[in-house]
């Protein structure tokens, strides 16, 4: 494997011969995200029309017969497809995004309540967030703040974490997933919106004590650690969605860049934008990455390279990557490999239009170990694709993210 001197090296002779992202590519990109969502809003209305279930209302996936897969509220993947109409309506402007981006949005307001679970950055910030960002909406303030005090209940002082999971209580006592990281943007959004830094020091606290006990020495991270709620100490270390405890399960890799970027965002302590700096090297450089930078599931999957892709993994580190960009001195080199992905996502990795129910990418896997989701479009990669897209426009046009 690579130093990380030398793949900085190697990273910038790359970006010496990289042009960023064309603007054609982008515009192409979202034409056809318009067409293939225009798509999947008919056929959710046709779904929730015909199911049994009238509380199912945002899509996720296609099962293994290609049917369209929706769910509920309270399902931790509820969130993407309201912001991804929020993205659409903000690269284009348009009020049919808007008006669609609202609806869907509000249909998930009663999560704000809904202390049973980790996932309310998901849930509410990708949808009433980014509604919020865009419109300035009082009634989406006030979601997010309460959302963030629902959020807060789950925190425990002793081990420093904010618990995840509540199931499989006879094999976990507090666990928490690496994925946790992405849901403190609701928690500083929480303080910026409101004034109580409560919010922030949770969020602090908690990715210092995951920074700490969640990576290995060569910056890879495990999946779920599980804590002793009462004095704090690490129960076990366990890699569930990934290839086994010890391996390198690409999202979870993903997440976490996403979310020390995010922190250092928020907070400019250096150690966040140092640890957001190691993941990425240990992605970039690992001797697993395809050329085409978008990962297997697993870096360590025995199969390789016959093991299936991670779409959602790409999205979410290009997303990171972008943002990482403008706070490193090695930004020219992560902008480099953020155009790389993107553009060989919108070239090789795309539906054509008018299929696969209106999901804009492919051959995501949301957890091979349990057989689920594997190879299959999947609503977050849609997301963090648009997210990233907004982020290289913004960036060639010179502009701040945030």
């Amino acid at each position: 494997m690579q130093t990380p001197k030398l793949l900085l090296t190697s990273l910038g002779l790359v970006g010496l011969l990289t042009s960023l992202i064309p603007d054609s590519l982008i515009k192409t990109a979202f034409k056809q995200a318009e067409q293939q969502t225009r798509l999947l809003l008919t056929d959710v209305a046709a779904v929730s029309q015909t199911s049994s279930k009238p509380t199912l209302v945002s899509p996720r996936s296609l099962d293994e017969k290609g049917a369209l897969q929706l769910v509920a509220a309270r399902d931790w993947t509820s969130g993407f497809f309201p912001g991804e109409l929020w993205y659409l309506y903000e690269y284009t402007g348009q009020k049919e995004w808007a008006d669609q981006a609202r609806l869907y949005t509000a249909k998930l307001e009663s999560e704000k309540m809904n202390a049973g679970t980790h996932d309310m950055g998901f849930k509410l910030y990708c949808s009433y967030g980014n509604g919020y960002r865009l419109t300035g909406d009082k009634a989406y303030r006030d979601v997010i703040v309460q959302g963030a005090k629902t959020l807060i209940k789950r925190f425990k002082p002793t081990a420093g974490i904010i618990r995840s999971w509540d199931h499989h209580k006879e094999v976990w006592q507090s666990p928490v997933i690496i994925d946790n990281m992405m849901n403190l943007e609701l928690l500083f959004a929480a303080t910026r919106l409101t004034g109580d830094s409560t919010f922030y020091r949770i969020a602090v606290t908690h990715a210092r004590t995951t920074m700490k006990n969640h990576y290995r020495p060569d910056h890879s991270s495990y999946h779920v650690i599980d804590y002793d709620t009462l004095t704090g100490k690490v129960l076990k270390k366990n890699t569930h969605q990934g290839y086994s405890h010890e391996s390198a399960w690409a999202r979870g890799q993903a997440w976490g860049l996403y979310g020390y970027t995010l922190c250092y965002r928020e907070t400019r302590d250096p150690q966040f934008l140092k640890q957001a700096e190691a993941i990425a090297r240990y992605m970039l450089s690992h001797p697993h990455m395809p050329s085409d930078l978008i990962p297997y599931y697993d870096f360590d999957a025995p199969g390789i390279p016959n093991e299936p892709r991670d779409v959602s993994a790409a999205t979410v580190m290009a997303s990171g990557l972008y943002e990482l960009s403008t706070y490193s001195k090695n930004g020219a080199q992560y902008r480099t490999k953020a155009d790389q992905v993107m553009t060989n996502l919108a070239k090789q990795y795309v539906s054509p239009v008018g299929q696969n129910h209106g999901f804009i990418l492919l051959h995501s896997t949301g957890s091979k170990p349990q057989n689920s989701e594997v190879d299959v479009p999947i609503i977050y990669a849609d997301y963090y694709f648009l997210e990233a897209l907004l982020r290289s426009k913004k960036l060639n046009e010179k502009k701040s993210l945030y």
